[in-house]
């Protein structure tokens, strides 16, 4: 973005000239030349100068509106969606460096003690994380929450289309145990009683037990499990959740528990109504779905 000399200076003396402070006064206190300011009020902008500070002001805007959470390149999509631009994304990253405003950083995963399973299937998905047609490979996982002052633990059981991304189902609980999982599958059966996906997860308890692999098997499920310790093998699950906790979790502060699980709620369904995702044509989950049925 192009910068005019003094900029700043001008933009103080426009605020003190507001409150009546005389221009003379203010200009010599800063060291700046009245006519220079009076020359500066008075130019005629160029039109790439108009676009820059147009779409800093937008930036700006989705910034705050989407608490900090866009980097550069998804900045670049709900620019040109919501404005019916074509701005590359090199632009928007020049402009938002300009600004000072980058997306957070997501923190490292924490590896946990896995427990043995009690039998394992083999990794029939083999990371083909491409779906041509909802609810043909579906993913899912446990991730936890916890927050200072609260001994509990939140946990969140999703269940991922990988047609579109979407989530499907989920349940929230403060135990993580089977229970947890059978209701997230119940919900998923329910919604689509048709569906018979690929089933995938990775080798956690909750996905090795008699119980749950006779819910699959009636479901006509082909269930599928990670490799040991290759979380890569359910890659966009972990993103979901990477990409879940730097949008609302990590850096935040929540008075309770209680207003983490419904700070999740809501951004689950904002996840799937309204975050666009490049791989969807810059639609979000839902969108994409409802266009791709519109079109069968």
């Amino acid at each position: 973005m192009s910068k005019v000399r003094y900029e700043v200076e001008y933009e103080i003396v426009d605020i003190f000239k507001e409150k009546g402070c005389p221009v003379t006064r203010i200009c010599k206190l800063l060291n700046i030349s009245r006519s220079g300011y009076y020359k500066n009020k008075n130019r005629i902008k160029p039109e790439k100068e108009k676009q820059d500070e147009l779409i800093c002001s937008l930036i700006a805007e989705y910034n705050a509106t989407f608490d900090g959470i866009l980097g550069y390149r998804r900045m670049t999509m709900f620019i040109n969606k919501l404005n019916n631009k074509l701005f590359s994304k090199n632009y928007i990253y020049r402009l938002m460096k300009y600004l000072g405003i980058s997306a957070r950083i997501r923190r490292k995963k924490v590896n946990r003690i896995r427990i043995k399973p009690e039998y394992t299937k083999e990794n029939i998905l083999a990371r083909d994380f491409k779906a041509n047609a909802p609810n043909e490979k579906w993913l899912t996982d446990v991730t936890e929450f916890s927050i200072p002052g609260d001994s509990r633990r939140l946990y969140l059981s999703p269940v991922m289309d990988l047609y579109d991304n979407s989530i499907i189902a989920y349940e929230l609980s403060f135990k993580n145990n089977n229970q947890l999982v059978f209701k997230m599958f119940d919900k998923a059966i329910q919604k689509y009683p048709d569906a018979k996906p690929i089933f995938h997860s990775d080798r956690g308890f909750q996905y090795t037990n008699n119980i749950f692999k006779s819910k699959l098997e009636e479901a006509g499920m082909t269930q599928s499990m990670s490799r040991v310790g290759k979380c890569i093998d359910n890659g966009p699950m972990e993103s979901f959740f990477g990409t879940l906790k730097v949008e609302i979790f990590y850096g935040k502060t929540f008075k309770t528990i209680e207003e983490l699980r419904e700070r999740i709620i809501e951004y689950i369904k904002f996840y799937n109504e309204e975050r666009l995702q490049k791989r969807l044509g810059c639609m979000a989950p839902l969108e994409y779905r409802y266009h791709a049925s519109k079109s069968a």
